[in-house]
């Protein structure tokens, strides 16, 4: 497996971010909460922000449903995917 590292201090993969954008993380911020990328240099704050893309984030939509914004990950980003595949399957 080719692993893209968006952040070297803490070997977090552009995969891993991707799976917290579509649990619900919608800024760098909210990624740093979930995983602390981009809490050390900051130099992978810039990269983070261009997965993240612009206006794209499913979290609104889901707060205008009267769901909640951000999935409960308990065990980490493996199951980030699960998660957000129930909270569809609650819809």
């Amino acid at each position: 497996m080719n692993r893209v590292y968006v952040c070297s201090c803490f070997g977090i993969t552009e995969q891993q971010v991707k799976e917290h954008a579509a649990a619900g993380a919608c800024t760098p911020r909210q990624i740093a909460s979930a995983s602390k990328a981009g809490t050390d240099c900051g130099s992978c704050v810039r990269r983070i922000q261009a997965l993240l893309g612009r206006g794209n984030c499913p979290r609104r939509e889901l707060v205008d449903q009267g769901r909640p914004a951000l999935a409960a990950v308990p065990d980490g980003v493996a199951d980030a995917a699960a998660a957000v595949k129930k909270l569809g399957e609650a819809a």
